[in-house]
């Protein structure tokens, strides 16, 4: 079984004593920040919808990009990036053993580096997905990407014998990965809040994302390699529900938090 989870706008160190691994897509990600490092301030800044202070931060974090970063530069993925899915994640606290079995089973798109192992080396950036970067390959990152995602799953998935793609990813970030391309099945988890109001559970984002988060900490942490397992997830209340549920989109929902 592999999971993909897509990181939030913001990036953080976590301290942990880890072993890095070179990201596969080093070389696209180096060719990217230089294409972005050549923006001006104001296009940079239209790119993400960012403030002043934010784009001067990305523009400098750009143009301190390395091909070969010293490792005091780089932090582990899983362990950098900060946010609602992270949260859920909670990577920081994964043991080694946990963290072994993630490296292998756990992957992160992302709009810099294509896809990530937990334990990849990365340096401080902001890119996401959905950017309208134009590069040689097209008008965004989609274009640029086109199917190297999908192949580096699929090349994973074989070494791994897993038979399933557990998505955990935002529709933004999975919209990388070609499904033309890819050549094991999706199972897409739904997580909803009900209000005991009448109107029927609905997606709350910010819990959502967290949630998803939850569950690839749920897989790896049970060594899942079977797809209906993830029926039992329970954490934060939520519980699988058959009415709603497909086997494409297993549905979860809980009450709605009060607090």
């Amino acid at each position: 079984m592999l999971v993909v989870i897509s990181p939030a706008k913001r990036l953080d160190w976590a301290e942990r004593d880890v072993t890095a691994t070179q990201p596969d897509f080093q070389e696209d990600a180096v060719r990217l920040a230089k294409t972005a490092r050549n923006l001006t301030l104001g296009k940079l800044k239209g790119l993400m919808d960012l403030s002043d202070d934010l784009a001067r931060l990305n523009r400098d974090r750009f143009n301190a990009f390395e091909a070969t970063p010293a490792a005091d530069l780089t932090r582990p993925a899983a362990l950098a990036f900060a946010g609602d899915t992270y949260q859920g994640l909670e990577a920081a606290s994964l043991d080694g053993d946990e963290l072994a079995w993630a490296q292998d089973h756990l992957r992160i798109l992302s709009g810099l580096y294509g896809v990530l192992r937990p334990l990849d080396a990365i340096q401080p950036y902001r890119l996401e997905m959905g950017s309208r970067l134009k590069t040689r390959r097209g008008a965004n990152l989609y274009d640029y990407w086109r199917d190297g995602p999908a192949k580096a799953l699929n090349a994973q998935a074989q070494a791994t014998g897993s038979d399933v793609l557990i998505n955990c990813a935002s529709q933004e970030y999975f919209g990388a990965v070609s499904l033309k391309t890819l050549k094991i099945p999706v199972i897409t988890p739904q997580f909803m809040e009900d209000k005991g109001d009448g109107k029927g559970p609905k997606i709350v984002s910010f819990f959502a994302k967290k949630a998803r988060g939850a569950m690839a900490r749920f897989v790896v942490q049970n060594r899942l390699n079977d797809a209906s397992a993830i029926r039992d997830f329970n954490l934060g209340g939520y519980a699988w529900q058959a009415e709603g549920s497909t086997d494409a989109k297993p549905l979860f929902v809980r009450p709605y938090p009060s607090t």
